[in-house]
């Protein structure tokens, strides 16, 4: 029986030539392509040459990123696959970068007035005789602070003491001092002698301001916004009326207007701050100001300021140590404005004309 294929595949000479040379075409790809990735890599290893850079070196990390060759194309990883830091970390960095600069915030207020000017008189005084007494000033101490840090939007919270001024003051309708007050204020009889009168003290005074630029020296305008500060609200209040009255004087421009009484302001700080009575110390002061008056002392033992520095009732002391309590209030943010209005012509019943003390007013 003959085979099928031999009618359609008839034999022929050339057919061993073209599967050999089918066979080598074959074995010389197939070579060829395991050649390549060994040439690759090779490639790959070897360092091109440095082109010069287009951009200046950089100075930042953020520069670095531009200052790249241009060839050089960086591998950006997905957002997913970068890798990721703590989230606890920084949240408490940032925690506590944000309680600090509350702290810091909270310590810079806006301050309204551009100068302080703290006074603490002395007047005249007898062994049991209260603020009805017709009180003469016999010390005229006065520090002047002004704000270290003011920005121009008025946020400060560093005073400073930038000058003083001190005058004894001579008395006119009862020049001899008692035993008790030169003992409590420990001025002397040849201190007030020597001293000018009241009217005489208030134009050195003026003259004290005008150089500081807080009036003009003219007409006594003031031209900076001051604010009068003392422990209580007796010396202007009281004392200052009366010795204009009895010195027949009126009171001046730059004397007039409301004061900062720094016992009434500190005293109620520090109920609205006690930690084991602050509600009850607030609802007292939304309903009556009936809460504890602390003397300069008290203040400066509450604040952290240590001993009163110098002799209490001498006028200068006194003064200063206001001044050290009126810096701490302003280094823990508390705004420093007037609380005390003043009437300059309120009156006593011992009052008769300008000047005039009627005398059997005490008999």
């Amino acid at each position: 029986m003959s085979d099928p294929l031999t009618p359609f595949l008839p034999w022929n000479p050339l057919f061993p030539a073209s599967a050999v040379f089918l066979a080598v075409v074959f074995v010389w790809r197939w070579s060829r392509a395991q050649k390549l990735p060994a040439e690759v890599s090779k490639a790959k290893s070897i360092k091109p040459c440095q082109p010069q850079e287009i951009h200046p070196k950089p100075s930042s990390p953020e520069a670095d990123m531009l200052a790249v060759p241009l060839y050089y194309q960086p591998q950006i990883q997905p957002i997913s696959d970068r890798p990721r830091l703590p989230t606890a970390v920084p949240h408490i960095v940032s925690k506590e970068l944000s309680h600090w600069t509350a702290q810091i915030e909270a310590a810079r207020v806006k301050q309204p007035y551009d100068a302080f000017l703290v006074l603490d008189v002395e007047a005249t005084c007898l062994q049991g005789a209260g603020f009805d007494w017709p009180n003469e000033i016999i010390e005229w101490p006065v520090c002047l602070l002004r704000w270290k840090d003011r920005s121009s939007k008025g946020m400060a919270s560093q005073l400073e003491v930038v000058d003083e001024f001190r005058s004894f003051v001579k008395p006119t309708w009862r020049p001899q001092l008692s035993n008790f007050c030169t003992e409590l204020t420990g001025i002397t009889q040849t201190q007030v002698n020597l001293a000018p009168t009241f009217p005489m003290v208030l134009k050195m005074f003026a003259r004290f301001l005008a150089q500081h630029g807080l009036i003009d020296p003219k007409n006594g305008r003031v031209l900076q916004r001051i604010c009068w500060c003392s422990d209580g609200p007796f010396d202007i209040r009281d004392f200052v009326v009366k010795q204009c009255f009895i010195s027949k004087i009126p009171m001046p421009l730059w004397l007039r207007g409301d004061v900062l009484d720094v016992r009434r302001l500190v005293s109620g700080w520090v109920a609205t701050h006690d930690p084991f009575d602050g509600q009850q110390a607030r609802t007292r002061l939304t309903t009556a100001h009936h809460f504890r008056s602390l003397n300069i002392p008290h203040q400066l033992r509450v604040l952290g300021l240590g001993q009163f520095q110098g002799r209490e009732h001498c006028g200068m002391d006194d003064t200063r140590n206001i001044a050290r309590v009126l810096v701490e209030l302003a280094r823990r943010g508390i705004r420093l404005v007037p609380n005390t209005p003043i009437n300059p012509n309120r009156r006593w019943g011992w009052m008769g004309r300008p000047g005039e003390v009627l005398e059997y007013y005490f008999f």
